[in-house]
């Protein structure tokens, strides 16, 4: 074992680029590898940066269907020749050229990091560039063409997993990977979202659990706009740790969109980067207890490109590499300098916090509030799912 941690990273990824004006940016990738490395947080022994192969036409095809795969690999050579009925050419995902090979290469680095935890050559890895939760086998959706989530756990499954717990923390719903594996009893895919009746892609109700043989096996937790620090980490403390501990998997991965933050312009949830770091250190935490540690870490959206995106992103690795991140760290002057050329003046964060320090009521010991809508929720989460698993709702 190189390395505790890999984290993949080839800066071929930041090619994935829909455009002037898209909310996509590809520089909050460029951001989030220039923070890490200003903060020095790739200068842990424990940390190895790694790039993988895109994936290939087999890789591909464990989860997309092959007409799709060819009407991508048609759109890249000819954005114009984009066909609408397999999601390319959209307002969402505009076709550009090498559509195809960013969107391999990115798929392959969460492939290549679900390898490398399964077969001993790193405990955690890293891929801040994937988490792209909404593409569907026969079609692109929401920002993202090929399903990197989904790709990694199906090459984990091929491997010999038979049990991979998915924890989707992005603000929108992980429908994708829900889709891919709704009738697979080993994978557990949990979505902690903002309330499909109010944003994309309008699925992930608490009553969507699984198909026929895998009840139980999809998780949605339907949060309501406005749900902020307090309420948003009470729903995932109260949800996801007692259904890994009744799963029991092998290998953990996990998607941390950035988009549940406050200054996010797509969505409606008030979330702090501290809280999205205290989710993390969870996530790592649950890992260990659960999975022997094996973990894949995901990126996803995240469209404050500048102000959240690369401190959420930065606080993640660090984790993940077992130097976390002082939360009143200055950001450094050379990160902020960098965000002033790229953003032509553009300002940047002063320091890793949004200055908060987040808390939350444990719902065993707190109880339920009836008349309070995120306890709505969550009951509803888990008396949709938790009867399936053996627990009590």
């Amino acid at each position: 074992m190189t390395g505790r941690t890999q984290l993949m990273w080839d800066e071929g990824v930041t090619g994935y680029d829909f455009g002037p004006g898209h909310p996509m940016d590809p520089v909050r990738l460029a951001l989030t590898k220039r923070l890490i490395e200003t903060l020095g947080v790739e200068r842990s022994p424990e940390l190895s940066v790694v790039a993988a192969r895109p994936a290939g036409e087999s890789t591909l095809r464990l989860v997309h269907r092959p007409e799709y795969i060819d009407a991508v690999r048609r759109a890249s050579s000819d954005p114009a020749s984009a066909e609408q009925r397999f999601g390319l050419g959209t307002a969402d995902d505009p076709a550009f050229a090498g559509m195809h090979e960013v969107s391999a290469l990115i798929a392959g680095q969460s492939v290549g990091g679900a390898e490398a935890v399964w077969q001993g050559k790193a405990l955690h890895a890293v891929n801040f560039a994937g988490g792209l939760h909404h593409a569907m086998p026969q079609a692109a959706s929401g920002f993202c063409v090929y399903n990197d989530a989904a790709l990694a756990i199906a090459r984990l499954l091929e491997l010999g997993a038979e049990r991979v717990a998915y924890v989707d923390l992005d603000v929108h719903h992980g429908d994708g990977v829900q889709a891919a594996f709704w009738d697979d009893p080993r994978v557990l895919t949990v979505s902690v979202h903002e309330h499909p009746g109010t944003l994309f892609p309008g699925t992930g109700w608490p009553e969507e659990c699984g198909g026929p043989g895998a009840e139980g096996s999809a998780v949605n937790v339907a949060l309501p706009p406005g749900t902020a620090d307090t309420g948003w980490l009470r729903a995932v403390h109260a949800v996801v740790p007692q259904l890994l501990e009744a799963f029991g998997p092998q290998v953990l991965v996990s998607q941390h969109g950035a988009d549940t933050h406050i200054e996010d312009p797509l969505a409606h949830l008030a979330v702090s980067v501290d809280a999205q770091r205290v989710a993390a250190e969870a996530v790592h935490g649950w890992a260990h207890t659960w999975a022997e540690g094996r973990w894949l870490a995901l990126g996803g959206g995240g469209y404050a490109v500048v102000d959240v995106v690369p401190r959420a992103w930065t606080h993640l690795v660090a984790i993940a590499a077992g130097v976390p991140v002082p939360r009143e760290t200055e950001v450094p002057a050379e990160w902020r300098q960098e965000v002033y050329a790229r953003t032509q003046g553009g300002g940047a964060p002063q320091r890793m916090t949004d200055g908060l320090e987040p808390r939350w009521s444990d719902w065993e010991a707190s109880g339920y509030d009836p008349a309070d809508r995120l306890d709505q929720a969550i009951r509803a989460t888990r008396n949709a799912v938790f009867p399936a698993h053996g627990l009590l709702p």
